[in-house]
């Protein structure tokens, strides 16, 4: 019977060192993915499969080989205490540097998406404020198209650095009830109301972010670079007018972000952003594209490390 039973497991091994690497370094991806990336059904289903893979790798067994009939790339027999140890901590690294990068990522990510829905609130704050009508409707409807987008996702996801937050959710349906009532005003009602209603969404987002950890100059920042990429693209094409007239909206936005910091790398972008506004006026527009360069790798100094 012991013989039976240790042949058996034999038959059960059918990798080696090179295919149980491979299927921890997809355990341990698949792990990253549930845990940080995804959540609802997506996310149980990569936890099981994670579960599965990461299992296969403990005791050596790959099932498409056993359909296949394949044979390992190396002897079964060549899993030493050393190799054994050297998966180990290569798992432990992978997920080390793995978690790292996923908390880094996905709260860029979850900046980006607020920045997208809060230029849409900001335009239908401004236009309201202006009482201007057709200009309130328009930015108005692009708000309630870009808030969902953000609502959704993130009512159904909590990126890692808002995991700990028992009142996001409840805030993001006050930003929702909001909005949603604001629509007979902006539409037929009156407009400065609906601007002073408006004005109730900004604090509660800025006590999301200032709970969570985010900075007001990492929201600033990226609120900066899509003006700055303005400036960019016609400095690159060298177009002196088309950054005379871009120029404006970055200032602006770069005030903010010096509102927040205003030290020497804050001053280098302000600095690059206002010698390409000098060689526009005078119409250096040879020049422009290398400063163009100048001022967007100042800026993403500053946003990898700050942003």
């Amino acid at each position: 019977m012991y013989r039976h039973n240790l042949t058996g497991q034999k038959q059960m091994k059918n990798e080696g060192i090179i295919e149980r690497a491979a299927q921890t370094t997809i355990s341990v991806l698949l792990f990253l993915g549930a845990f940080f990336w995804v959540g609802g059904i997506l996310q149980i289903v990569l936890f099981v499969a994670a579960f599965f893979v990461g299992m296969f790798a403990i005791v050596g067994f790959c099932p498409l080989y056993a359909i296949i009939g394949k044979n390992s790339s190396c002897s079964i027999e060549e899993m030493t205490n050393g190799r054994i140890m050297f998966l180990f901590v290569y798992a432990i690294v992978l997920f080390a540097i793995g978690s790292y990068g996923s908390i880094f990522f996905t709260k860029k990510i979850f900046m980006e998406d607020f920045n997208m829905m809060n230029k849409d609130y900001k335009q239908t704050l401004f236009e309201t404020g202006q009482e201007k009508r057709s200009q309130s409707m328009e930015n108005y409807d692009k708000l309630v198209y870009s808030y969902a987008i953000f609502e959704n996702k993130y009512l159904a996801y909590h990126p890692y650095s808002l995991r700990s937050d028992e009142s996001f959710n409840a805030d993001l349906k006050k930003i929702e009830a909001i909005i949603s009532g604001a629509r007979e005003g902006v539409y037929n009602g009156d407009l400065k109301a609906m601007h002073l209603e408006f004005e109730k969404v900004r604090p509660i987002t800025q006590d999301i972010l200032k709970r969570n950890g985010f900075s007001m100059l990492s929201i600033a920042l990226v609120d900066f670079h899509d003006s700055m990429e303005k400036v960019l693209d016609k400095a690159n094409a060298k177009d002196a007018q088309g950054v005379i007239a871009a120029y404006d909206e970055a200032s602006v936005k770069l005030l903010a972000v010096e509102q927040e910091a205003n030290d020497s790398e804050i001053q280098t972008i302000r600095k690059n952003l206002d010698e390409l506004l000098q060689f526009a006026k005078e119409n250096k527009s040879e020049q422009m594209p290398k400063k163009s360069e100048e001022l967007k790798s100042s800026f993403v100094k500053v946003y990898l490390t700050r942003g």
